[in-house]
Parts: C-alpha cells; sequence; structure tokens
C-alpha cells in the first residue's frame, strides 16, 4: 500500500517517502485543496437538492414518490458502483503486479519513486471516478427498473416466441440495458488494464511484452467480453419483433427465417469462443485467443450482415407480399391495438340530404355552436381588449363547453395571468417580481359563434369586478350569473414561470379597478413551501442563486415560496414518466379555478406496432391517454386520476407508486363535466388511421385505400395547411341529443374530395367513444381544399376580399369547418379583418357553403337566411319582453324578416355598385399606364 501523504511545517512534500521537488509539491497541495473542496461542494449541492426536493413533494402530500425515487437511485447508484469497483479494481492490481521489473530509465531514484507512486494512486483514482460514472448511468435508469420490477401481464402473447407482452414492454428494456451496461464496463477495464500494462512497461523502459501473465489476463477479460457479447445475441432475438428491416415495423420473413437462426447461431459461437480463450488462458497462449476471436468476426459477418441479405434479396423481394402477407397482417393488428384504433366503430355517412332550412331547424344546438372564433385570433382580441393592465397576459384560448341560460354553449376561454416580465424595465425589482405582482386573476369567455357589429367578441365573463368576484353570465346577462367564482386568483398556470414569496410584509397586488383603485391581498392558502426558519431560507438562496432570499426583512415566519408554478413543469416533477398534451386548459368553477391537462403513458417497445416519430427525442408505437391531472390555480394542489384502468402501463406506475394516482370516481363530479378527448391523442390516432382503416393486407400491401388530412387556407395568405382536428357541439347521425366531440376529416390520398370523418366524443358514458364515418365512394363529397377554391371562384367574395384586403389591412381567413348536420354537410369559415401592424383583428363575415353553394354575410343569420332561407324562430313572451328561443333578446319572426330581406337588397345593390366600382379601378389603371 502507498504512505501517507507527509507535509511538515515549512518542510517539502513528500510522497511515499520520496521527497517531491517544491514546486511540484506546491501544485499538488492546492490539487488536493481544490479536489477538497469540489468534493464538499458537490456533497452539500447534494443534500440540499435532497432538503429542498422533500420540503417541496412534503408540502404536496407526495413525500413517498419523491422518496422512492430518491432511494431507488441511490440503491441503483451504490450497486452499479461496487459492481464495476471490485472488478477493475482487481484486475488493476493484477496489472500492476504483473507489469513490474527493474526500471531501466535513467532517472534518479527519488522521481521514480515518485512516478511509482503516482501511478498507483493515479489508478485508484481512476477506479473510482469510472466507478462513479458508471453507477451514475445505472442511477439514472431508476424509471427502467421500477418497471421490470413491478411489471404486470398484458395477457397477449406475441405469435413468434410466444411471450406475454409484458416481457417486451417492461423485461426485456432493462435486461437490453444491464447487457450493454455490463458490456460497457468490461471493455473499460479492459482498455484501463492494457494502459496500465502499457504505462508501466515504458516505466522500465522496454516495449509492451506478451508475458504468460499478460496473456492469462487479457483472454480471461476477453472470455468475459465474449460471454456477454453472446447474451446480447440472445437477446437480440427477441429484439426482433421490434424491427424495421422488413416491409413493415417488426418480424418479418427474412428476420423470423434468417436472422433469429443467425442470432441464435451467433449466440453459441460467441459462448464457444469465450470458452477457447478461457482454455487458451489455460495454455497460456493466443491462438486459440485470436482464433475464437476471428471464428466470432467471421461468423457474425456472414450470419449477421452477408445472409439476411441474400434472403432478402433473391427470396423476399421478388416475392415480397406473398412472404409477407401473415407478417403485414401482425402489423396491422398490432398497430391499431398499440394506438387503440380497435375502439373505432366504423359507421356509414350517406351524404345523401342536402342543407335545407328544415335541417338547420332540426339542429339548433349544431347551428348555434358553430365555432367562428379560432383560438389564435380571439387570443389577439383578448390581449388587446381584456388584459385590463399591463403586467398581465392570456395565452391562447382553451375550448371548452358550459350550460348557461339553460342552452348547452361551447365556448373559448383563456386566464389572466399576471406577467411581471411585461413591467417596464426599470420597475422589474426583486421586491415587485417576487413580493408584489404574485399572481394574475379571472378570466375572459365568449361563446364560439356570437359577435358584435364592429366584430368584437360578445362575452360571457370579461373584465375584472371592483369586489374581484368572477361572475359568468349567459347572453341573456339578466338575473343572478350561472357561475360565480369567488376566488379568481390565479398563482399557477402557464405564464407563471418563476418563483413568488407570499405572506410577506408586503402586500401583493390584487387587482385594480377605475371604482376600487388599488386593492392588495394576503395568500390565505396552502400553496408552498414555508421559508421562515434561517436553514431553509439559505437552502433557497442557493437552490435559486438568489441572496434576496436569505437577507430581506419582508419576509416572516409563514411566508411561503411557490415555485415549479407553471402546470406542466409541476406536473413533470411528481411525475416524469408521463407524456404531456400540449394544452392544458383552465375550469371555471364556483370556488375557484383549476388547470386540466391531460397525460399519455407511452411506449417505443409495442411488438410489430408501426412507431410515431413525435420529436428526436420521443418516439413510440404503444399510447394510451390513461391520466387525467387536475392543478388547483390558487394553491397548486395537484390530482392525478387514472382515466384508462385497462392500461398495464398505468397499472405498474400505480404499484410503483402507490399512493399518486386516485380512481376517475374521485374526480368531482364538476369536473368531469368539464373532461374532453384530448387533442394530441386524437391526431395521433388519426394520423394511424390514414392507412390502419385497412385490415385486408392485401389493400395494406398495395395502398389501394391510403387516406390524408386535408388542407385548408389560413391566415393572410394564400399558403395551404393542414386542417387541425376541431371541437364541435353536433347531434351524431341516429342519437337524439347533441354532445361535445371532436371531428377530423378525410380526404383520399393526394385528391381533394372527403371520403370521411372521425369522431371523438367527450361527454359523461360516451367519452372515449371513436366513430368513423364513411362517406359512398360513388359520390363526390367537396373537401376543405376545393370549397376553399370555390370560394376564391366566386366573384362577389372575390371583390371583397379585392377591395378590403388592401393597403393597411389584413385579411384573415379563420378556420374551415366542416360540421355535420344530419346526414348532409355544411362548411363555415370566419374572416376577419386586421389593421397592419396591430394584433387586433375583427370578425367582420361568415362564409357558409354547401355542395353547390357558396354565401358570405355580415353574420350567422345573414348567412343561413341567404343560403338556405332560415329564419330563426322567436317566441313572444308578452309585449315588453320578447325572447329567442336562446333566451336572447329579439324582435318578432315577421319583423326579423322584413329587416333581413331589407338589408339583403341593400347589400345586393352594394354588391352590384362594388363590381362598378372595381370595373371603374381597371379602366382608371388601364388610361395611367396607356398615358405612361
Amino acid at each position: 500500500m502507498a504512505e501517507d501523504v507527509q507535509q511538515g511545517a515549512g518542510s517539502p512534500l513528500n510522497f511515499g517517502g520520496q521527497q517531491v521537488p517544491p514546486q511540484l509539491g506546491s501544485m499538488i497541495k492546492w490539487g488536493l485543496v481544490i479536489l477538497g473542496l469540489i468534493l464538499v461542494f458537490v456533497l452539500l449541492s447534494f443534500l440540499r437538492s435532497v432538503y429542498t426536493n422533500l420540503l417541496w413533494f412534503d408540502a404536496l402530500d407526495f413525500r413517498s414518490v419523491y422518496v422512492k425515487v430518491l432511494t431507488t437511485r441511490v440503491l441503483l447508484f451504490v450497486i452499479g458502483a461496487l459492481v464495476l469497483v471490485v472488478p477493475f479494481g482487481v484486475s488493476i492490481y493484477i496489472a500492476g503486479r504483473l507489469s513490474k521489473g527493474t526500471v531501466t530509465m535513467g532517472l534518479p531514484a527519488e522521481a521514480l519513486g515518485f512516478l511509482k507512486k503516482a501511478i498507483l494512486w493515479g489508478s485508484v483514482a481512476v477506479v473510482l471516478a469510472v466507478s462513479i460514472v458508471f453507477g451514475t448511468l445505472l442511477a439514472m435508469h431508476w424509471e427502467l427498473m421500477l418497471r421490470f420490477a413491478n411489471s404486470v401481464p398484458f395477457n397477449t402473447v406475441d405469435p413468434v416466441f410466444d411471450k406475454d407482452l409484458s416481457f417486451y414492454m417492461f423485461k426485456l428494456p432493462a435486461y437490453a440495458y444491464l447487457q450493454g451496461w455490463a458490456l460497457g464496463a468490461a471493455i473499460v477495464i479492459l482498455v484501463g488494464t492494457l494502459a496500465l500494462y502499457y504505462v508501466n512497461f515504458n516505466l522500465r523502459g522496454v516495449p509492451i511484452e506478451l508475458t504468460q501473465g499478460l496473456k492469462v489476463h487479457i483472454s480471461i477479460i476477453g472470455a468475459i467480453i465474449m460471454f456477454i457479447m453472446g447474451w446480447g445475441h440472445w437477446l437480440d432475438r427477441w429484439e426482433l419483433v421490434l424491427s424495421g428491416a422488413g416491409a413493415i415495423f417488426g418480424a418479418a420473413y427474412t428476420d423470423v427465417h434468417a436472422r433469429s437462426p443467425a442470432l441464435l447461431i451467433l449466440t453459441i459461437i460467441a459462448a464457444a469462443s469465450g470458452v477457447l480463450m478461457l482454455v487458451s488462458a489455460y495454455l497460456r497462449g493466443l491462438r486459440l485467443f485470436l482464433g475464437a476471436l476471428i471464428l466470432w468476426i467471421a461468423l457474425f459477418v456472414i450470419l449477421i450482415v452477408a445472409w439476411p441479405r441474400v434472403m432478402q434479396q433473391f427470396s423476399v423481394t421478388p416475392n415480397e407480399f406473398a412472404k409477407e402477407s401473415q407478417y403485414i397482417d401482425r402489423n396491422i393488428q398490432f398497430t391499431r391495438e398499440g394506438f387503440a384504433l380497435t375502439r373505432i366503430e366504423e359507421v356509414f355517412f350517406p351524404t345523401d340530404t342536402e342543407v335545407t332550412a328544415d335541417l338547420i331547424e332540426q339542429n339548433p344546438l349544431t347551428i348555434n355552436n358553430i365555432r367562428l372564433w379560432d383560438p389564435r385570433p380571439l387570443s389577439d382580441v383578448y390581449r388587446q381588449i381584456q388584459l385590463i393592465r399591463p403586467y398581465y397576459d392570456f395565452k391562447e384560448a382553451d375550448v371548452d363547453r358550459y350550460t348557461l341560460d339553460g342552452e348547452y354553449r361551447q365556448v373559448l376561454l383563456a386566464a389572466r395571468e399576471v406577467a411581471p416580465e411585461r413591467l417596464e424595465p426599470e420597475t422589474q425589482t426583486w421586491v415587485n417580481t417576487k413580493l408584489i405582482y404574485t399572481h394574475g386573476i379571472g378570466l375572459a369567455m365568449s361563446p364560439v359563434t356570437d359577435f358584435t357589429p364592429e366584430g368584437r367578441p360578445e362575452f360571457f365573463a370579461k373584465d375584472i369586478p371592483a369586489n374581484g368576484v368572477i361572475p359568468i353570465h349567459g347572453e341573456s346577462a339578466t338575473g343572478d350569473p350561472e357561475i360565480l367564482v369567488a376566488n379568481p386568483r390565479i398563482y399557477y398556470g402557464e405564464n407563471t414561470l418563476d418563483y413568488v414569496i407570499v405572506n410577506t410584509n408586503t402586500d401583493e397586488l390584487d387587482y385594480q379597478t377605475e371604482e376600487s383603485g388599488l386593492v392588495r391581498t394576503k395568500y390565505f392558502g396552502d400553496g408552498g413551501v414555508r421559508i421562515g426558519s434561517f436553514l431553509r431560507r439559505v437552502a433557497y438562496s442557493w437552490e435559486f442563486g438568489d441572496i434576496n432570499i436569505s437577507i430581506s426583512g419582508e419576509l416572516t415566519d409563514d411566508s411561503r415560496i411557490q415555485y415549479h408554478r407553471a402546470v406542466q413543469e409541476r406536473i413533470e416533477t411528481v411525475a416524469p414518466f408521463l407524456l404531456l398534451d400540449a394544452d392544458p386548459y383552465i375550469v371555471a368553477t364556483e370556488s375557484h379555478l383549476i388547470w386540466v391537462q391531460d397525460a399519455y403513458t407511452i411506449s417505443d417497445r409495442y411488438p410489430y406496432s408501426d412507431p410515431t416519430v413525435e420529436s428526436l427525442e420521443t418516439n413510440f408505437n404503444y399510447i394510451r391517454n390513461s391520466v387525467k391531472i387536475t392543478v388547483d390555480a390558487y394553491d397548486g394542489t395537484l390530482g392525478f386520476y387514472v382515466w384508462d384502468e385497462s392500461d398495464p402501463i398505468i397499472k405498474v406506475y400505480s404499484k410503483m407508486f402507490p399512493g399518486l394516482f386516485l380512481s376517475k370516481s374521485d374526480m368531482p363530479e364538476f369536473l368531469q363535466t368539464h373532461v374532453r378527448y384530448p387533442q394530441d391523442f386524437f391526431t395521433h390516432q388519426a394520423e394511424k388511421y390514414n392507412k390502419y382503416h385497412m385490415r385486408e393486407s392485401q389493400n395494406f400491401y398495395n395502398n389501394e385505400d391510403l387516406w390524408a388530412f386535408p388542407n385548408e387556407k389560413f391566415g393572410q395568405t394564400d399558403t395551404l395547411r393542414v386542417v387541425e382536428p376541431y371541437y364541435v357541439i353536433m347531434k351524431l347521425p341516429g342519437e337524439e341529443q347533441e354532445e361535445f366531440m371532436q371531428l377530423l376529416p378525410y380526404t383520399p390520398n393526394q385528391r381533394q374530395n372527403l371520403i370521411g370523418w372521425l369522431a371523438a366524443r367527450s361527454d359523461g358514458e360516451n367519452y372515449g367513444k371513436l366513430m368513423a364515418f364513411n362517406f359512398p365512394k360513388d359520390r363526390q363529397v367537396d373537401g376543405p381544399e376545393q370549397v376553399e377554391a370555390r370560394i376564391d371562384n366566386d366573384q362577389d367574395i372575390s371583390a371583397w376580399f379585392t377591395l378590403r384586403c388592401s393597403e393597411g389591412s389584413t385579411c384573415i381567413r379563420g378556420n374551415l369547418l366542416v360540421i355535420p348536420v344530419g346526414d348532409a354537410i355544411l362548411y363555415a369559415e370566419p374572416v376577419y379583418i386586421q389593421a397592419e401592424g396591430v394584433k387586433f383583428p375583427e370578425l367582420k363575415r361568415v362564409i357558409l357553403a354547401t355542395g353547390d353553394k357558396v354565401v358570405m354575410e355580415d353574420s350567422l343569420a345573414l348567412a343561413l337566411k341567404s343560403l338556405v332561407g332560415f329564419t330563426a324562430p322567436t317566441v313572444v313572451t308578452s309585449d315588453d319582453d320578447l325572447l329567442s328561443e336562446g333566451g336572447q333578446a329579439a324582435v318578432p319572426a315577421s319583423k326579423a324578416e322584413t329587416e333581413i330581406d331589407t338589408l339583403s337588397d341593400v347589400i345586393n345593390v352594394l354588391k352590384e355598385n362594388l363590381s362598378s366600382l372595381e370595373e371603374a379601378f381597371e379602366r382608371l389603371k388601364a388610361l395611367m399606364i396607356g398615358g405612361e
């Protein structure tokens, strides 16, 4: 063993009994001091992180989740470090002993002694450092190991290896990682051992010699590597169910008949090569070692590279469908199961009915909920007229539904969140951004259909009332509000990106109105972590790199620090293993506001299922919307509700973290009425359904009935973009009541006519039911792109766009919605006008279309009148109060018809005048050109 490093006061540094030159000794001393400080800092930083995380998880009552993850990671780190440090240390020790000899280099004895000790301690440091690295790598895969330990069966067997799918989803990934980890460790041991041999031989001043001891040593390590390689080949056989080398994803003909037997043979060869290497070690020679290695390399090239290519080229490719048909069937079956396409009910939709006034009258809720306001333009409007103060902001509006005035209405709503970054730079002080501007308040809510004559949205909820309580009224705006949000404050949201401290000596800004002026408040909830003690303040000062937390006199014993306030960041901190939908949405209740976030369990290990690549980091071939998560906007409380109890992956996570998940029956009823089928999930399913609606392998192989998403014009240019899924309230064919659902139309691939549409239902017991409505293949039904072309070709509409969308203003075409009404199809598209330089769109026109007619009018009612002659019926309740069926103030039907007819005549005259004006402009332009 090495002697201790000794340092006497004023004496030179001694290392292992050898005196070190003063300059080098000084460098060593300072190096040790710096290394010690770094180790202390790393340890204290780790302890600080553990301490603050325990406080945060404890405040949410999820301490057990963090403790489970922490203990698993620590245990894996210790196991990984020990598993590597022992064989690596033994190998280094043996290499040091076997490479000793007489030093022939012409160096002083003192320097040689120092070099020997430096090599020894350097070797120890390398062994420890590498062990820490490999321990950390193993600890990073805590989720993989916990899934392995808590696996549950799928009760579905794969047809090639006859194993339950849980083996491929939970166990094989752990085996594969451990094999790769072990192989990497063995290679590092080999490289480190050879490096020490090289250094010691060079220290002796002689070239490296293949001594008997070195041959035995390297042969043993080589044999271990070959055994690990053989284990890898054995595992690779099972990985073939995830192969992408054939005509389809999954084990194809060549995989089953060439690669699988080749891997089995190679497993035997690798094991035999390992045995031969051990024999070589026993015989103290290298012939068998080299022979075994060459044998394995040669057979690897022949069996893994050449054989499959030859079979694919000369046997499979000339007869591909005949060879691959059964594997194509498996791919279809498992892809449909992986993306839950088996839940889709296929229904024939005749499309043999014209849109008529009677049909419109029979579907009032569908018509009254045609979405004319798109989320993006409406969000811009909210930012212009509903921010109230410059330190608020709106994210994009969300779609939901509420029952207001006794009517089921689709709405768009957005939360008014605090945005201290919008303050003037000189006012963005620590006190302002951390203690005063702590929360947003309230929301804006509008019906998706209604707009004012000025082109602005009508409101169900708006502004900030003087008492800070947000009322949500129906369109009649009479009597008591439908919903009274008693506490509309938003401490946790989509824009809450930084930490704040509440319950301090500084009162928070609550809201400001014209009537009451500036209103201040103190936080009265349980959100956040108490930081009354000095230790906690110091810990969080370090956590956020902010000394003000420790030294500010504004903090009290009751002060709380709130962080991880962004909805998705908060959820991912607790459950990083869930994939989150891109759009959390806010729900207004009578007590407060609650965010709802959809979450998915995913895997890229589902056999035979064709994968979807969402990003460079995320790809999957199995997905379920297994969890609905709620985040209280006031105190940040989290609720994880299992929504798909049949999903084996969520069962595994429930076993891993018993206190985390709740049953969906535990979700409050008022929240269950706002649960919706998530858009990302629906989009992924719809993308797969483009191809995997075909179930017959011959049609699938030939792509005979491939579908695609249609295109639409959107925004200020003529650029086409893919239609996105959209929410509607409508009555499905054969149903008696309208429902809130999500729709997406389909077109045949490389064609523009509609072939059908997919619907995902969201209400009550029908939640999660998917229905595919297939159109007759012998009938032409216009798709969105064709309707857009018909709109462009309409002379009156084209003239209006030419005159209105000139310099100084731009026209924005909204989403073209394909809306089934009864057995007919109605198309609707809003048109906005926006001044240049200001994002303040105004909804000015409504375009409606059927299979043979296109109209554009100032409102939905006028458009319906022009399209099919429909006039909304009215009910006269008294001489003084005339109410429509929806409860809105209205005029008698006869008077309304008279006014509409008069207005239609005026509009027709204007259209004629506009056409004349356009002709005059053309003549004037020609004269000017001629004059030039």
